[in-house]
């Protein structure tokens, strides 16, 4: 019967759209991976940066140290936050002496290892002359 398919023509097309297919949901899992890392990424940026806000509106702050656990979209973040003397040679020299580095570290659980995001800033004595 002419223009009609084989059984082994059909055999072969299905089995390279079968190869293709799992190359596809390969990479679609990769995505879906790379999209969760990026959301806990964010939301650990979001809660470091909320920490050194609440930090640096207290005006000038003590040194310390802090730590806790918040819940966000069904993910624990432990954060800690860290207040110490900053040491800048360069602004030393002009004077400027009461600089005060604020650090936090927010971890989670992904997979089988933890993530770290760690963002750091410096807060003057608005009090300098």
């Amino acid at each position: 019967m002419p223009g009609a398919f084989t059984f082994v023509e059909v055999i072969v097309a299905l089995a390279i759209a079968s190869i293709s297919l799992i190359g596809l949901i390969r990479l679609h899992i990769i995505s879906v991976n790379m999209n969760n890392t990026a959301e806990m990424m964010t939301q650990a940026a979001f809660l470091a940066q909320e920490k050194i806000a609440g930090i640096a509106a207290a005006g000038y702050p003590e040194r310390s140290t802090d730590s806790g656990t918040i819940q966000r979209n069904n993910i624990n973040f432990q954060w800690q936050t860290q207040v110490a003397d900053a040491s800048q040679p360069l602004l030393e020299n002009a004077g400027i002496d009461k600089l005060r580095e604020v650090s936090v570290d927010v971890g989670w659980k992904q997979g089988l290892g933890t993530r770290h995001l760690q963002m750091s800033t410096l807060l003057a004595d608005r009090k300098l002359k």
